[in-house]
């Protein structure tokens, strides 16, 4: 018997939340002070924001079975959400304006170390 639906997508959730956790530590030990994860709006959703230096990163997450289908899960209607809630964002945090603003992606598999994306697109 199969799972149903709503266990398959909460499972679902919980591997992404924990790639996320994994994401997150994983750029702390490259030297980025994660400055917020989980952000979220009506037009979109980042899953990590991150500075090093004078960079601010918005990180895209994605946990797949292999680096391919996580590349492509990073879809432009994806990066349009993320990029539309990176400006309600740096609204909300004019401070940051003056960084370097880009945007990142985290692509992840099981068993296997993160693959950082630096400037995966640009809006």
């Amino acid at each position: 018997m199969n799972a149903s639906p709503d266990r398959a997508r909460a499972r679902a959730q919980r591997a992404g939340q924990r790639a996320e956790r994994w994401a997150a530590g994983w750029l702390r030990c490259k030297g980025y002070r994660v400055v917020a994860r989980g952000f979220r709006c009506p037009g979109g959703e980042i899953d990590i924001i991150a500075r090093r230096g004078c960079a601010l990163a918005f990180v895209e997450v994605k946990y797949r079975a292999d680096l391919t289908r996580a590349a492509e899960a990073i879809d432009g209607r994806k990066q349009a959400r993320v990029t539309a809630a990176a400006q309600v964002w740096l609204a909300a945090h004019p401070d940051n304006a003056n960084l370097f603003i880009r945007f990142d992606a985290m692509l992840m598999r099981p068993w296997r170390w993160p693959i950082h994306l630096i400037d995966a697109w640009r809006p």
